[in-house]
């Protein structure tokens, strides 16, 4: 591509409350994102997590190229 290879990237987290804490269920929620984007290739995928009063705010950025995986 002449102008580079340009990154596209979403960012999920749990709703705030009960279970903002649970890793596995914001896996299944990046999950079901990429699901819906296709066949992209994945760069890069950031965790990050914020200490609240109650259950940690969890949250995962996807950065993608909307190319096809290599295989």
């Amino acid at each position: 591509m002449a102008d580079g290879w340009p990154v596209e990237h979403f960012s999920r987290s749990n709703p705030a409350g009960p279970g903002q804490g649970d890793v596995a269920a914001l896996l299944r929620r990046v999950a079901d994102t990429l699901d819906e984007l296709g066949d992209v290739q994945v760069q890069d995928v950031v965790f990050g997590s914020e200490v609240t009063g109650g259950e940690d705010d969890l949250h995962m950025t996807v950065y993608f190229h909307r190319e096809p995986r290599r295989r």
